[in-house]
């Protein structure tokens, strides 16, 4: 691999310096803006900065496709190539084009991501908030005027947005609401246990003052503190879900508020069975303190649940976290290459 990439990095410095050499009206002037736009459309970050490089007018000009080579770069999906943009000492200029059909730069935001793109996201939900990540990242470079700017079709960035995106739309509220209703149905069963088992305490009470009966044992303690957590958080998770299931499902509500309450849900659910299984350990120690075998067995039963949850259910959890509140994939780089 390293082999090459070396290779194609002496290929595309030997092009570079070729492309120098052209009149601006050599015929293969035009295969270099072809080159320039597939650059741009396929993430070929290095192609197309040793293309801009070499010649920085073409990232000006788009005769060939009616369409900037970074409005290609937005409507493919291409961060790399789009963080760019940043880093251009014309960038306002170049976010005031419009392309073929009258579409502006926000236009492209509003198409449909390509279908090997969205397939890099999982889920529905997931994938309808990166689209709206990229609208409203386009949206910051724009003129203000040009979101209400209409195309051949009559259409406005987010009229074109709305159209496009609808069926993604209607499977992400799918997703959503699937998953609420599996995890809602799985907190209301922990939280029914925990509140029944907080008056059933093993040992049982004193029959003459009502307190149970190894209520100065430690092990009491942590048996009542996480079955008291275990009901809490089950509980909190069940209004998540509930929230999720009457959500109003508008577009912009996939940016932060549905994955926000999907992530506390997921949280406090796990925490609810991790402190269940604790409980669950506490009583056993608390009855069969002297049968540690046993209890060892059953300890490992028990961290089951737990672990298969945390196996399905964390690296969702974490990939929803990073996208909606890591960092950014449009950061720019910090040194200017134009």
């Amino acid at each position: 691999m390293k082999l090459c990439h070396h290779y194609c990095s002496t290929i595309i410095d030997h092009f570079s310096r070729m492309l120098n050499t052209l009149d601006k009206e050599h015929p293969k002037k035009e295969q270099v803006k072809d080159a320039l736009h597939t650059a741009a459309a396929r993430g070929l970050v290095e192609i197309f900065v040793g293309i801009a490089k070499a010649n920085p007018e073409l990232i000006h000009r788009c005769e060939m496709y009616k369409t900037h080579a970074f409005m290609a770069a937005v409507q493919s999906r291409q961060s790399q190539v789009y963080r760019l943009l940043h880093e251009v000492s014309t960038k306002q200029v170049i976010a005031t084009r419009v392309g073929s059909s009258k579409n502006t730069m926000l236009h492209m935001a509003g198409l449909l991501a390509p279908s090997d793109q969205l397939s890099k996201i999982p889920g529905p939900a997931l994938q309808m908030q990166r689209e709206l990540q990229w609208f409203k990242e386009v949206e910051t470079i724009t003129l203000p005027r040009h979101k209400w700017y209409k195309n051949t079709q009559g259409l406005t960035p987010r009229e074109l947005f709305t159209q496009k995106h609808e069926p993604l739309l209607n499977a992400g509220e799918k997703w959503m609401k699937d998953t609420a209703s599996s995890c809602s149905l799985v907190g209301s069963l922990v939280a029914t246990i925990m509140f029944a088992v907080a008056f059933s305490v093993p040992g049982g009470n004193n029959q003459d003052t009502g307190y149970p009966i190894f209520l100065s044992k430690k092990l009491f303690k942590i048996f009542i503190i996480s079955d008291a957590i275990s009901l809490f958080s089950s509980t909190a998770s069940v209004l998540m879900f509930l929230g999720i299931l009457t959500s109003r499902y508008a577009e912009d509500d996939f940016l932060k508020s549905l994955p926000t309450k999907l992530i506390i849900g997921l949280f406090t659910l796990f925490l609810s069975l991790a402190t269940m299984t604790i409980a669950f350990c506490a009583a056993l120690l608390i009855m069969l303190h002297k049968e540690t075998g046993f209890v060892i067995t059953l300890f490992f039963l028990a961290s089951l649940p737990v672990t298969l949850f945390g196996w399905m259910q964390f690296p969702p959890l974490i990939q929803i976290l990073k996208s909606t509140y890591g960092p950014s994939i449009f950061s720019p780089k910090v040194q200017r290459w134009l």
